[in-house]
C-alpha cells in the first residue's frame, strides 16, 4: 500500500476540501419554443416541448 512521505498541511487540506465542496449552478439554455430558461436534457414545462417535439400538452393556469 502506498504511504505518503510527508503530512499535508492543514491549509492545503482545507483548500482541497473547499474547492470540491463548491456548489455548481445548473447549466441553463433558452428554450426556442417559449423563450424561458430550461435545464439541459429536460422537458420545457411551459410549452411541453423536448428536442423539438411536443411530449405533453401543458395545462393553462387561470
Amino acid at each position: 500500500m502506498a504511504v505518503p512521505k510527508k503530512k499535508h498541511s492543514k491549509a492545503r487540506t482545507r483548500r482541497r476540501r473547499s474547492i470540491n465542496a463548491k456548489i455548481k449552478l445548473p447549466t441553463l439554455i433558452t428554450s426556442p419554443e417559449s423563450g424561458e430558461p430550461v435545464m439541459r436534457h429536460h422537458v420545457d414545462m411551459k410549452s411541453g416541448f423536448y428536442r423539438g417535439r411536443q411530449v405533453f400538452e401543458p395545462e393553462e393556469l387561470e
